[in-house]
């Protein structure tokens, strides 16, 4: 497996970020859904990663939007028949050194309560949950975490 940091408008990431749309579709209402899109994620303050596997296929991805005082997770997704073998910690840890190494030392990020294993993953992963950050507005449907990276 190798986790790098790439451009996000290649065909097969595209495809799994849609494919991470679609789940989420499945979950929230579109009000409760905070993605980025392509020409966004293409953008000088984001980092994004893709995890290919030993073929140079792309199964999984994630992002880190950088603002002035903390970095945001964004658009994480692994393919669900790669899911299990470590390819979100792996995301995550370039996501985070990759927010370290450009001077921030808190990452947030903001996904829901109909996804426990995401919560549980972030949860083993030092991230806590927090009070609303940035743009967003109260929503149920939302939760908040923050990790300060050391």
């Amino acid at each position: 497996m190798n986790i790098a940091i790439e451009t996000p408008d290649q065909p097969e990431v595209i495809q799994l970020i849609a494919d991470l749309d679609a789940y989420q579709d499945s979950l929230y209402p579109a009000e409760s859904r905070h993605a980025l899109d392509l020409t966004s994620l293409k953008q000088p303050n984001v980092r994004f990663a893709v995890a290919r596997d030993g073929d140079g296929a792309a199964i999984g991805c994630g992002a880190v939007v950088l603002y002035g005082e903390y970095a945001e997770l964004k658009r994480m997704y692994v393919a669900p028949a790669q899911r299990g073998i470590g390819v979100a910690g792996k995301v995550l840890a370039l996501l985070e050194a990759s927010t370290r190494e450009a001077g921030l030392d808190t990452l947030m990020l903001e996904t829901g309560p109909s996804q426990p294993d995401a919560l549980g993953f972030y949860g083993r992963a030092g991230y806590e949950r927090c009070e609303r950050y940035g743009d967003y507005r109260d929503d149920p449907l939302s939760v908040f975490m923050k990790k300060r990276l050391n």
